[in-house]
């Protein structure tokens, strides 16, 4: 049996995932006739049938599904041998850019990268503060080395370490709600309230709403600690996390109405970098922090929740 490369063990996955020839040669910057000489060289090389050729698009055959299958796991490493030999070639970096999202407790995420960065004077770090979609985006759009935000755990080009569990809680400020409000609350029932709504600072991805009443009036705001100041006069209701109003909820300051109807939820905070992309000496070492750090964060939060009443 012939040698075959890795040329052309990409070529054959990519018609495989794209459907055909050509779309593969797009996918790959090369020529249609260049990806059509690799694959037809490779089934020759094997002795294989890779490809069905008899219908209007091209599919893998029994024996080309198997082999992609095991082509896959050499090019998955071949991917991640190319980023490791970039992450070698790296110097310290002269700046580190880090998101922060709503669903971070922020006295204490940036305590622990206050810390980490007294340690670097040579990195300049660049915060970011964004809501919702924002601190995804940026992520997928290269401008974050990293994210504390809640991710999609099921998207392969992220990795992540679980930093804490955070309960967002429906409330709202004594005497918001009129004392003949039926219980238990619907969201039918909170349709004539003005309900305050986080504002998604991401620029181009699909909007995503969460916890919106449809119909309702809304009074949008750009973090968390707005929304809490305006809860807590009395302009509007929503979900805010435990960690920001444990105190208010124990001192009756705010009023949680969870319930059946408004359940409200618990996310997942995590640090998130990008799994298919070189990261620096600086970049690595903050996340290593990040996880040393993390057990003191989830302890800290559970306290909070455990005070509660």
């Amino acid at each position: 049996m012939a040698e075959f490369t890795l040329h052309d063990l990409q070529c054959f996955d990519a018609v495989i995932r794209t459907g055909g020839f050509q779309p593969a040669a797009a996918m790959l910057h090369r020529s249609h006739p260049a990806v059509f000489a690799a694959v037809a060289k490779l089934e020759r090389q094997l002795d294989l049938v890779l490809l069905d050729r008899s219908g209007y698009r091209v599919r893998a055959t029994e024996a080309g599904l198997s082999f992609q299958r095991r082509a896959q796991q050499l090019l998955r490493e071949l991917d991640g041998l190319r980023v490791h030999a970039a992450q070698l070639s790296m110097g310290e970096e002269s700046e580190i850019h880090v998101v922060i999202g709503d669903l971070c407790p922020r006295p204490r995420v940036l305590g622990m990268l206050g810390r980490f960065f007294a340690q670097c004077p040579g990195t300049r770090l660049h915060l970011h503060f964004e809501a919702v979609g924002g601190p995804s985006e940026r992520l997928f759009d290269d401008k974050a080395d990293l994210i504390l935000h809640w991710i999609d755990k099921g998207d392969a080009r992220i990795e992540w370490i679980d930093l804490s569990k955070v309960p967002f809680i429906p409330v709202v400020a004594p005497g918001f709600l009129p004392e003949c409000i039926e219980r238990p609350i619907t969201l039918e029932k909170m349709q004539a309230f003005t309900q305050c709504v986080m504002r998604d600072t991401a620029l181009h991805s699909p909007r995503q709403d969460y916890f919106v009443v449809e119909g309702a009036p809304q009074c949008l705001v750009p973090d968390q600690a707005m929304k809490k100041e305006i809860i807590l006069q009395g302009l509007g209701w929503g979900h805010l996390p435990h960690f920001l109003i444990a105190e208010e909820l124990r001192d009756g300051q705010l009023l949680s109405i969870a319930g059946s109807h408004l359940p409200g939820r618990t996310d997942d905070l995590v640090v998130a970098r990008r799994r298919d992309r070189p990261h620096g000496p600086v970049a690595h070492r903050l996340w290593n922090h990040i996880q040393q750090e993390a057990p003191a964060l989830r302890r800290a939060l559970e306290l909070k929740r455990q005070a509660d009443p």
